[in-house]
């Protein structure tokens, strides 16, 4: 058995460029599959998980601060710490890669998912620097701030510039716990790095909240699960709704803009379906604009307030719709009353005499 245990060392040291690599896409790939909603246990459970290995590993690490550490040699402790504490980064940065790409739109809050993608690659690329308990602090302290955001919305049942303060503090206030419990285990290391970490974990609190206050974080715990534009909307005896849409084949399916024929006098409807946790009720708006070509800016026409209700797994299903609209680029914006973008319908009106060939969707 030791021998079969030192051979599967020799070779995880030999290929573990590639064997960690196809490691991320895989695990990124699960998590995009099985991670459903951000209320669930289970998915907190594993992220709760994730962040005690990381803990352990970074004092565990530290523990060692005046050994001469190899993270190359299989046969040391070190070397596997190193893994594992990587392994858990990327695990946890993937699963909130999965849950903050879905409460967006790309196109307003890329800056934050980009810090994202940037640590989940730079996870892979870092390793070696993990004995640095800066790094160790830094990337840590990113996961519970990231964390933090998400989870106390859902114990609060809201979001808000106070919850989100209050995530921020929350997080701060675990991290000093672990500081001082690391400090107490690795006294010359921690004061050595000392000045390094307050800058550290500074830079990234004001950046998340300047991020934020420019709404450029994903309003997470909502999204958008479902949404268009329709040319009719209602609900039938059982309370499904029943869309009234025009069929463009499989262009539908490659197409960024939907394209919409309107007479003169029709409405025009915006769809949506917003997840929110169980008793996470709240308001969204649906903002109506449309591209002035003139100006060549995006003018809100009209604003809708509209209510949502939590803890229906499609999300909750409501609408607004425009009479008189003009032809031409058209944006539904579905945010947050504080401005935050869940997601966003875009479509191209065109002026008709004919009334469109239109097909039934029924959305239970």
């Amino acid at each position: 058995m030791r021998v079969l245990i030192t051979s599967l060392r020799g070779w995880y040291a030999r290929f573990e460029g590639p064997v960690s690599s196809i490691f991320l896409v895989v695990g990124f790939i699960f998590d995009a599959l099985t991670l459903r909603r951000v209320d669930f246990y289970w998915e907190n459970a594993w992220i709760i998980m994730y962040l005690l290995i990381i803990a352990t590993c970074i004092v565990f690490l530290n523990l060692s601060e005046n050994n001469i550490l190899d993270e190359k040699n299989p046969a040391r402790a070190h070397f596997w710490l190193v893994n594992v504490l990587q392994f858990a980064f990327g695990g946890v940065l993937s699963a909130f890669l999965v849950f903050y790409f879905r409460s967006t739109t790309l196109s307003v809050t890329w800056p934050f998912l980009f810090v994202l993608f940037v640590a989940f690659m730079a996870n892979e690329r870092l390793k070696k620097h993990y004995a640095r308990l800066t790094l160790q602090i830094s990337f840590f302290y990113l996961i519970l701030l990231s964390f933090s955001v998400f989870i106390v919305p859902v114990f609060f049942h809201r979001i808000g510039i106070d919850v989100f303060l209050i995530s921020g503090l929350l997080s701060l206030g675990i991290l000093c716990l672990f500081l001082l419990g690391l400090g107490f285990f690795s006294r010359e290391n921690f004061k050595k790095s000392k000045n390094m970490l307050i800058f550290s974990v500074g830079a990234i609190y004001v950046a998340t909240n300047i991020l934020y206050f420019f709404n450029l974080i994903p309003p997470i715990p909502l999204s958008l699960k479902d949404g268009g534009v329709f040319h009719s909307i209602s609900r039938n005896a059982a309370g499904a709704y029943i869309l009234g849409f025009e069929d463009s084949g499989w262009l539908s399916y490659v197409s960024v803009r939907e394209k919409i024929h309107v007479r003169a006098g029709d409405p025009v409807y915006a769809f949506s379906s917003i997840f929110s946790p169980t008793s996470f009720n709240t308001a969204i708006l649906h903002e109506w604009q449309y591209h002035d070509a003139n100006l060549n800016e995006w003018r809100t026409a009209n604003t809708v307030g509209l209510s949502v209700t939590g803890g229906r797994d499609g999300g909750y299903r409501t609408y607004s719709l425009k009479e008189n609209i003009n032809p031409g680029k058209w944006r539904v914006n579905v945010k947050t009353s504080r401005g935050q973008i869940i997601g966003r319908l875009r479509f191209d009106v065109i002026a008709t005499d004919v009334p469109p060939s239109l097909k039934i969707e029924i959305k239970d």
